[in-house]
């Protein structure tokens, strides 16, 4: 993507079609006057009354427990320097946004013009009241260190400056598990750190609280080492001063053991690590460009442990691991603080994580077969979905032990549960399904090249790598579009009805009129056909020339699913292909079918329809927990409508005992648990989580998933097709861009699958 490219979408990103990434949304009811009379006045003033008799209570009636304000003076902004409170906002916005969709964690973003470090104090202390945790962002050293000091001690309520202390925790469990693969102690082991800011001040600390030696450690800055006959050093330089005779970077890095990067780019030289010890651990975690670039450090030394701060690299050393999960264990118990016993446990919890066996999601978002603790893994990944329990437990439990809780957890089963359903847990489908797809992109047709908004969707998925589009359409009518809108990469552009695509349209022509000449078609006819985009596209496809088909947005789906089902041919075993749609709900990813496609399916086609479910709920790396719907619950009536699915109840459990499925059931009964257990105990969906549906006809299936888009909000990615042998998918009509690019997504996915069959 171009400078100018990035420029024109991050400044969209952030202004349309609302400017700001963050907003404060309603949890009770609103609709009646008698709701405005709880919520305002004359109601408001009961829960009043309780905090005012017992300040405990703000975390009953409010929101203080799960709030935290995410506050910056603007002095350090990223890479960016001192700009000011005002520019510092989209980050700490960006900040608020991370919080939420990682840990469900809500935020307001507070920008302070106060550069003297007693005023901003004053500020915080003055507005604390209103948060259950304070995180401090990108302001500048040394006046980060006593701002942080000062709340900590002065605050109830738990204080981070993340710029610290969320490298330092990362860094840290990734250097204890790289210490165990290179069989060497930290409490033995000559540590180098470049840099002697915030981060790398808060870095050294935690190393040390965790057994390194300080007369083992080097610190240097832009001057060189840090030593103690230097003068003029702050008090945090001062506390790691060496005795060592050694003066830069160079003399410090002979028989190193360790290198710790929180400097600047390319200060490493192949031969300064070709002066380190036998198999040296070297963390380049400036950004965007490390101390050495990951590809020569591993081509200079074989033995060399690498983790940078990219995430094009394996072992990213990213922030996002630990603050939203944090501060969720720290709220969660009510904790005055975020002391070293809390931060320990967040580390020695991602060591662990990482040793331990990693789910199938986490497999296929990095396109790996299987993930183990090794070198190019010693830390966890920012899309496991573990994170959001095994930290804020660890977490918690450290703050209860140290005694800084103040609403200890007692039921940690129950606990559990309520992490894992977390909107952080669930709300990463998407992310990961784009990240699959850029390991591996795949070639794109678009065949609707001609709309605006089809034009858009192919620009996104070429500029971040998702796929490579095909456009059809008139040339001289896409190349205009897409000049307007500044799409100035190269893609291939086709027209099938053009004299230049004439010989590859012959070829499509001719191998579909083999197929289909016994069937009333003659070759001229085939000829035709093909000069329409949905024919030539299929046939591409077919034919090895493309890799996945997205089409649909113009027109009907009736119209473009014929010449699909009549081109490409159904997968191995299909007798019938169904359609599936991702909705991404408050409650996580539910999968509905069969939107699209089967108007009244039989006992058995239904079954069918579950088993290709269950396959392609697994493709999204998740464990498929399925209910077969009705409008009565198991056997209750005995209407044919209700009787098939038993029927296809039955026949799964007869041959398919290993899937998790029952039914009939009633849709609320299949998504309440609790309802469930009490009603049906002997469910074989008691206490498990449903995530797909199988609906008895198109009709409920494709009412259903419109109205939660329309009436909840709930995001959609579909209608997914089922049972093809290729990766062809049709769009609902007039889908918008993003749902166009995550149908692209989901194509590549798709056909990466299939490529493996």
């Amino acid at each position: 993507m171009s400078k100018e490219n990035i420029r024109r979408e991050a400044l969209v990103y952030h202004a349309k079609p609302r400017p700001g990434k963050i907003e404060v949304v309603p949890t009770k009811k609103y609709s009646t006057q008698r709701d405005l009379a709880l919520a305002y006045s004359p109601g408001v003033a009961l829960p009043c009354l309780e905090i005012e008799q017992d300040p405990n209570n703000l975390y009953k009636y409010t929101n203080k427990g799960n709030l935290v304000a995410v506050i910056s003076n603007g002095t350090a902004v990223l890479g960016l320097g001192d700009i000011g409170p005002e520019a510092s906002k989209p980050v700490m916005e960006g900040k608020g946004l991370l919080f939420k969709i990682f840990a469900g964690i809500d935020v307001f973003d507070i920008e302070v013009d106060a550069k003297d470090p007693d005023k901003f104090i004053e500020a915080v202390k003055a507005i604390a009241p209103t948060f259950g945790g304070i995180n401090l962002e990108d302001i500048k050293a040394p006046e980060a260190f006593e701002i942080e000091r000062r709340l900590k001690e002065e605050l109830d309520i738990p204080v981070m400056h993340d710029d610290q202390h969320g490298t330092a925790i990362i860094s840290c469990a990734a250097l204890l598990n790289a210490l165990e693969l290179a069989q060497k102690k930290l409490e033995e082991v000559r540590i180098v750190i470049s840099g002697a800011g915030a981060a790398a001040v808060s870095c050294t600390r935690l190393y040390k609280a965790f057994g390194a030696k300080a007369e083992n450690i080097i610190m240097t800055d832009s001057k060189g080492v840090i030593r103690q006959d230097r003068e003029h050093l702050s008090a945090e330089k001062a506390e790691f001063a060496t005795h060592h005779d050694v003066h830069q970077l160079e003399d410090a890095l002979v028989q190193a053991d360790v290198f710790i990067g929180l400097s600047i780019a390319n200060i490493v030289t192949p031969e300064m690590l070709l002066s380190m010890a036998d198999n040296p651990i070297v963390f380049a975690m400036a950004n965007p460009d490390p101390e050495i670039e990951y590809d020569l450090a591993c081509a200079t030394r074989d033995d060399v442990l690498m983790a940078t701060g990219r995430s094009d690299h394996p072992n990213q050393v990213n922030n996002v691991l630990g603050f939203p999960f944090i501060f969720r264990g720290a709220l969660d118990v009510r904790a005055t603080g975020i002391n070293e016993a809390m931060k320990m446990a967040a580390v020695n919890a991602l060591a662990e994580l990482t040793k331990k066996p990693v789910p199938e999601q986490v497999n296929l978002a990095y396109n790996e077969t299987r993930l183990t603790f090794g070198p190019d893994y010693i830390i966890p990944k920012p899309f496991d979905p573990r994170l959001i329990v095994e930290v804020p437990m660890a977490v918690a439990k450290a703050a209860m032990e140290s005694g800084i809780a103040q609403s200890p957890i007692t039921d940690w089963e129950r606990y559990r549960e309520e992490l894992a359903s977390r909107t952080g847990a669930e709300q990463k489908t998407l992310r990961v399904l784009h990240h699959r797809a850029k390991q591996n992109p795949k070639r794109i047709i678009f065949t609707e090249g001609e709309q605006m908004d089809v034009l858009k969707a192919a620009q996104i998925v070429k500029e971040e790598g998702i796929g490579e589009p095909i456009l059809l359409g008139r040339k001289e009518v896409i190349k205009d579009l897409m000049h307007s809108i500044d799409f100035t990469d190269e893609v291939t552009v086709l027209d099938p009805k053009s004299i230049e695509e004439r010989p590859i349209k012959n070829e499509y022509a001719h191998l579909y009129w083999e197929e289909h000449k016994r069937k009333g078609i003659t070759e001229y006819e085939a000829k035709s056909l093909l000069r329409e985009r949905n024919y030539f596209a299929a046939m591409m496809v077919k034919s090895g020339h493309a890799d996945a088909m997205l089409s649909g947005y113009s027109r009907s789906y009736a119209t473009v699913i014929k010449p699909v089902m009549q081109c490409i041919d159904k997968a191995k075993g299909v007798t019938r292909i169904a359609a599936t749609n991702l909705m991404l709900t408050d409650q996580g990813p539910l999968f509905l079918s069969d939107t699209s496609i089967n108007i009244d399916p039989s006992a058995k086609e239904l079954a069918k329809i579950a088993q290709m479910n269950h396959h392609m709920v697994q493709l999204f790396g998740f464990k498929p927990t399925m209910a077969l719907l009705s409008y009565t619950n198991f056997g209750a009536s005995s209407h044919p409508n209700a009787r098939k699915v038993s029927e296809a109840v039955a026949y799964l459990h007869r041959y398919y005992p290993e899937m998790e499925v029952d039914g009939p059931l009633q849709s609320d009964f299949s998504l309440n648990r609790t309802m469930l257990e009490e009603r049906f105990p002997f469910s074989d969906l008691v206490k498990k989580k449903v995530n797909t549906l199988i609906f008895p006809n198109l009709e409920s299936a494709n009412i259903t998933y419109k109205l939660l888009k329309e009436l909840n909000g709930a995001q959609s990615v579909g209608p997914i097709l089922l049972g093809l042998n290729k990766a062809v998918h049709v769009l609902q009509l007039g889908a918008s861009v993003d749902e166009m690019v995550n149908m692209a997504a989901v194509a590549v996915v798709d056909a990466q699958q299939k490529e493996k069959v």
